[in-house]
């Protein structure tokens, strides 16, 4: 493909030699830079910095992982409990970041970080397993391109090269843009895929602020520079949203545009998407109350809260508001009584509105009174 060719080309040479027209203004934490070869810092070509969203002991994947910068802040992040998986497609950034990774593991005391050859859309092909057998294996009529397809079948089945539910988070740092757009919707169901339940995906990237006329798409030099293979606004967040992830939040949006061009403005935003709200739906009693400050809300699966009514929620809904990014915007009402597992009762999640009756949450033989007389303004009290 010819966009896809001039990728390869353009980041090759950017491996080699510092591209300014790459790079998006980017202020990183300088603690977690001081490990880090120069040579690695010169060739960093972000937008964003997801790395923030790290905690210690996590699992990660960093997609486009380049000359490794954002692997090599995430190893000191997740700390020597943790892993930190970088996928490139780029054999001279691979060169780059496999060579600075013994640096720094010997500067922090341990290794966490590995390198893996790949495209971010089919992360089930390990490149450098398909080099090696290519090598033992050359495909020179149909009989060998045969069992060059079968090989291919058998990894991506068999062998994995990033298995499901395996990553606690997926970072990326400008490089989803990069991706033909036929292969996006792909790549966004290979985050999903990767992602354990309960996981998130923390992406920086370049959109647009308007639709970008083919002419602009058909040119290698935008496109490779990280600017006419954007996506437009709402649809990098539909992207997500259309892949199954819940809590989509543009947690940083820049205000000012890094390129403009026919007056079409490209930014940097980074957004935070959640995966697990799949599974069936038991009633254990629970509540939640939004707090506003809109009149209502309705979240991804069209369930409505309007604002101080107790609405009854299932137990996987009830977890997930428990969560960020939903938590601070709800209060949680508990029943009681526990609602075992075994005792819980199908709930019927539709888009109808439905309130919780505090009998339900405080048992219908609740006949508690409190008979306290004390003033709550007597003095050593709570006014």
């Amino acid at each position: 493909m010819i966009t896809e060719q001039a990728v390869r080309e353009r980041y090759s040479a950017a491996a080699a030699q510092k591209e300014a027209s790459l790079c998006c203004p980017v202020t990183y934490n300088p603690k977690y830079l001081e490990v880090i070869p120069k040579e690695v810092l010169d060739r960093d070509y972000g937008c964003g910095d997801p790395s923030k969203y790290l905690t210690g002991g996590e699992t990660v994947l960093d997609l486009g992982s380049g000359g490794g910068k954002i692997c090599f802040i995430a190893s000191q992040v997740v700390g020597s409990s943790g892993r930190v998986i970088g996928v490139d497609m780029n054999d001279e950034m691979l060169v780059l970041a496999r060579k600075a990774n013994i640096e720094v593991s010997k500067c922090l005391g341990y290794g966490n970080v590995e390198f893996r050859k790949g495209k971010i859309q089919d992360l089930r092909i390990d490149r450098d397993l398909l080099d090696a057998w290519l090598k033992q294996n050359p495909v020179r009529n149909e009989a060998d391109l045969s069992a060059f397809e079968s090989y291919v079948q058998h990894m991506s089945v068999a062998s994995p090269m990033i298995p499901d539910e395996s990553i606690d988070t997926v970072i990326s740092n400008c490089v989803l843009n990069l991706v033909n757009h036929k292969d996006k919707p792909f790549l966004f169901k290979e985050i999903y895929r990767v992602l354990k339940r309960g996981g998130r995906a923390a992406i920086s990237d370049i959109v647009s602020d308007a639709p970008i006329p083919i002419e602009l798409q058909q040119d290698t030099n935008l496109w490779s520079g990280c600017v006419s293979g954007a996506l437009q606004e709402y649809e990098f967040l539909r992207a997500f949203e259309d892949a199954g992830f819940y809590g989509i939040t543009i947690d940083k949006r820049d205000e000012r545009p890094w390129r403009t061009v026919k007056g079409i403005e490209f930014r940097s935003i980074t957004v935070l998407a959640y995966k697990g709200k799949e599974g069936p739906c038991w009633d254990h009693k629970e509540a939640v109350v939004y707090k506003g400050p809109f009149r209502n809300v309705t979240d991804d699966d069209g369930h409505e809260y309007p604002r101080g009514v107790r609405i009854a929620v299932c137990r996987k809904t009830f977890r997930i508001l428990e969560q960020e990014p939903y938590a601070n915007h709800f209060e949680f009402i508990r029943p009681r009584e526990e609602v075992s597992a075994e005792k819980a009762q199908p709930f019927p999640c539709t888009n109808e509105i439905i309130a919780r009756s505090p009998h339900e949450t405080k048992g219908d033989k609740y006949t508690t009174a409190n008979e306290d007389t004390t003033s709550c303004c007597d003095p050593g009290s709570c006014c």
